[in-house]
């Protein structure tokens, strides 16, 4: 035999076994007495606690309560307890203690970036136009906002506030918010889908544990999945998916269907598990314009804002080719490519330059009584780009075709050409009719940017001016259907 050879085989040896060896180290071999104290006395004041716990992985690995919710006296969010510090809140940077790849991997997601939405325009109408400052608690003595409170940063998290008591905060807890920011300063909530305390792997691995967040008009992800051959098949044969398996390994351990975790997180048989879900996603649907996911990574300064959008999709691509052919996989994405830049020529980037400049008449018409928010287009415009035009985006992305068509691209161009443009050109007749000049002038470039858009390729047929090459064939292919289907 090769001495070389050998050498290597003994030195493999060598490195596994002392791996083994510092793994069964880290592995406690008896429930800590610390967690035998929880135990005791929460087998029975909450026993549904306890009997999770027991289903759980981490009972059989002597993981207990205090191993996940011990802490160090001062430490944000800590409390004395019969006898031990602990914390309420178990954050990604505890469970990083045994979980370093995973709190790695979430760290520099997406995911972990949710609480950034407070922010956004979402945020700002939950505060103010669906809301009020009625809610007030000891973290907000001027009061929030129950909207806020109880839709937005449930899904999306808040800064858990701890009050001067060392509680928390029921403006911002309970909260598992995706991106909660926790009294560690970490971003984040496992729990979000590994519920506690079992945290089943098949619960997590089902699309229903996504739909919490992922779901309604704006992001109808969950609904969208439903609808689609792989929801179909889902659900027709959960039974052979293999949920409980520990490998769960596309093509290996099931191929029935996937669920939403086998696309963004799952394994494949040439790549790993990840809990980074935008790897995967070379597009950011939720934007009004087109955007890739690595540019937002760039903008928030993670590491992974390095793998381009180009290199994600050739990620998901290893996904579909676990079950689908290569032409069957290219010829879907060339169907995506061509829905999204539809989507981006006909509406977004016109429908944006307009609602800009009509914005501009309004605050020259209103001055100081203008109010983001409170104004019909403000709405109109919102909802093409916000419900209607993500649903198109995210039905084809996901197969959904009823979602692409008629609650996508029929909604857009209802709302735009049956109330988008009649507003505008009520705006444009406020502006000129005002006695401001600057209105007037506003008014007038708005009426010019109007008049080129309806010109364009993509709506000079809903002024009467529709190229008479096209009629032709529309009208050619009519006569054909009617001759067929007499």
């Amino acid at each position: 035999m090769n001495k070389r050879f050998v050498f290597v085989l003994v030195l493999m040896l060598v490195v596994a076994t002392s791996a083994y060896a510092e793994l069964k180290l880290e592995i406690p071999k008896e429930l800590s007495k610390e967690s035998q104290a929880c135990v005791g006395c929460h087998q029975g004041t909450t026993t549904s606690i306890y009997q999770q716990w027991g289903k759980s992985k981490h009972f059989r690995a002597n993981v207990g309560c205090y191993e996940c919710h011990m802490k160090k006296k001062g430490d944000p969010g800590a409390f004395e307890h019969n006898g031990a510090t602990i914390s309420v809140i178990v954050s990604p940077k505890d469970c990083s203690k045994c979980h370093t790849k995973e709190f790695d991997e979430f760290e520099n997601s997406h995911h972990s970036k949710a609480a950034h939405i407070i922010g956004s325009m979402d945020n700002i109408i939950a505060d103010v136009a669906e809301g009020n400052m009625g809610m007030k608690t000891e973290a907000f003595p001027k009061g929030v906002s129950a909207a806020a409170v109880n839709g937005c940063w449930q899904c999306h998290g808040t800064t858990v506030k701890v009050n001067k008591d060392g509680k928390l905060d029921p403006a911002t807890w309970p909260n598992t918010g995706m991106g909660r920011i926790n009294p560690d300063g970490s971003e984040g909530s496992c729990s979000a889908c590994h519920q506690r305390h079992d945290f089943s792997v098949a619960q997590a691995r089902q699309p229903e544990n996504c739909g919490k967040c992922h779901m309604g008009p704006d992001h109808p992800q969950i609904e969208i999945y439903n609808e689609s051959k792989h929801g179909i098949n889902y659900y027709a044969n959960k039974d052979k998916m293999n949920l409980d398996s520990n490998k769960w390994v596309l093509g290996e351990d099931y191929s029935t269907a996937p669920t939403c975790a086998t696309c963004h997180m799952s394994a494949t048989k040439d790549m790993p598990v990840t809990h980074n879900v935008g790897l995967r996603i070379k597009w950011n649907n939720r934007p009004a314009q087109l955007k890739q996911a690595h540019e937002t990574d760039l903008v928030w300064g993670l590491p992974s804002g390095k793998v381009t959008g180009d290199m994600r999709r050739a990620n998901m691509k290893k996904v579909c080719v676990s079950c689908h052919n290569v032409n069957f996989t290219d010829a879907f994405f060339i169907q995506y490519e061509a829905e999204m830049q539809l989507y981006s020529e006909k509406w977004a980037i016109p429908g944006e330059k307009l609602f800009k400049k009509a914005t501009e008449v309004l605050k020259a018409v209103k001055g100081k009584e203008y109010a983001n928010m409170s104004n019909k287009i403000d709405y109109t415009w919102f909802e093409i780009w916000h419900h209607e035009g993500r649903r198109a985006r995210h039905g084809a992305s996901m197969q959904a075709p009823d979602y692409t068509q008629w609650h996508g691209n029929y909604e857009i161009a209802k709302h735009w050409y049956g109330e988008y443009v009649p507003e505008l050109k009520e705006i444009i007749e406020m502006g000129k009719k005002s006695a401001n000049k600057d209105a007037n002038m506003k008014a007038e470039e708005l009426e010019k940017l109007l008049h080129e858009v309806q010109a364009s390729d993509n709506h000079r047929w809903s002024v009467g001016n529709e190229d008479p090459a096209v009629t032709a064939t529309r009208l050619k292919a009519k006569e054909d259907f009617d001759k067929r289907y007499k």
